[in-house]
């Protein structure tokens, strides 16, 4: 037990169901509510468990903060035999809120599938482990399931993250298991069917088409929910601060918590970047071309802390933001690098940006 304490104490990063087992296990016992098959709690407290409240004495801390709506939409799609795609601009906390939910439903939020251009189709069925297969030809053992296949049997939910980014053959074989719930293995004569709680979210970018566009079979098997950037600038403060202080809590960050001016300039400046103009509305500004999400503000203020805790003071100043500024915004572009559209102008002043 002191072992897996320290393993967990000295983990990078904890998944969603060990860092708040504090808060569901609390929730599964004060729930009151039905609970669906194959879950671990209501559905209500599934969404108590994301958008805050209380269970008992202790506070919820909300994971999600935005429409609380979608939310509920999200929740009820998987108490379905329908499979969740939540779609949405880089940085809109689309990863976030599966990995939560699926810690939420099942308990366990590791079973993934990670889109890219190199995913093949035996991450979504099945492999071999091929030493026992030339050994002793096509058996049980050999079996290697995926993450989708191990959900199925275990009647909870699987995360596919950055779907879009797959080639058409991996995401067509989504489609069978979509619609039949199960997954047939010829070498072995067998069939694994879903059991009640088995569901799938994925995730995909808007700015990110991927290798080949979702076919409309695949979308029809899948209730759409799309994560809007944050409204107004007040909710993104919100999502900001609390997620710089979680993060600094998590590595151990020795420096002062960024003061609220701070945090107000970064956000107001990625807000004006991402829109293309001031926040009056009296100037125009070029946007990047690369992603201007909240996601890159949060970053911008845990490395200016990481830089005050380890050559500064441990207070952050406006140099320490300011030297993590360009790279947050400008990637490797050579005319963004090049451009004098963008100009800081006054880091203390009302008018941080001006175009030149």
């Amino acid at each position: 037990m002191a072992a897996a304490k320290k393993q967990e104490q000295e983990a990078m990063r904890l998944p969603a169901e060990v860092l708040y087992q504090q808060e569901l296990e609390a929730l599964k016992k004060e729930d009151k509510g039905a609970v669906p098959p194959g879950w671990q709690m209501s559905p209500r407290a599934v969404l108590t468990f994301i958008t805050g409240g209380k269970a008992g004495k202790l506070d919820i801390t909300p994971k999600y903060i935005g429409n609380k709506r979608l939310v509920e939409m999200a929740i009820a799609t998987l108490v379905t035999d329908r499979a969740l795609m939540l779609i949405g601009e880089p940085g809109t906390a689309k990863s976030w809120l599966s990995e939560n939910l699926t810690a939420a439903v099942s308990g366990n939020s590791g079973l993934v599938v990670q889109g890219t251009a190199g995913t093949s189709e035996e991450q979504v069925r099945y492999s071999w482990n091929y030493a026992m297969l030339l050994a002793n030809g096509p058996t049980p053992e050999a079996l290697v399931r995926s993450p989708i296949m191990r959900a199925m049997e275990g009647g909870s939910v699987a995360r596919f993250e950055e779907i879009s980014r797959c080639a058409s053959e991996v995401q067509d074989a989504l489609i069978s298991i979509l619609s039949e719930k199960t997954v047939s293995v010829p070498e072995l004569g067998s069939e694994t069917s879903a059991r009640k709680g088995f569901s799938i979210i994925a995730t995909a970018n808007t700015r990110d088409r991927g290798v080949n566009e979702m076919s409309a079979a695949l979308k029809r098997r899948f209730n759409i929910i799309v994560l809007p950037a944050p409204s107004d600038l007040e909710t993104e403060l919100s999502i900001v601060k609390k997620r710089v202080s979680e993060i600094a809590a998590s590595y151990q960050l020795h420096a002062s918590p960024p003061a609220d001016e701070a945090l107000l300039k970064v956000v107001t400046i990625f807000r004006e970047l991402r829109s293309g103009m001031t926040l009056d509305r009296k100037e125009k500004l070029k946007s990047p071309n690369g992603v201007i999400s909240t996601a890159e503000a949060i970053s911008l203020l845990t490395n200016s802390m990481a830089l005050a805790a380890s050559f500064g003071s441990g207070e952050m100043t406006d140099g320490d933001l300011a030297a993590g500024l360009q790279g947050a915004i400008v990637k490797d572009d050579d005319k963004e690098r090049s451009s004098k559209t963008t100009t800081r102008t006054s880091w203390s002043g009302k008018n941080i940006w001006t175009t030149s």
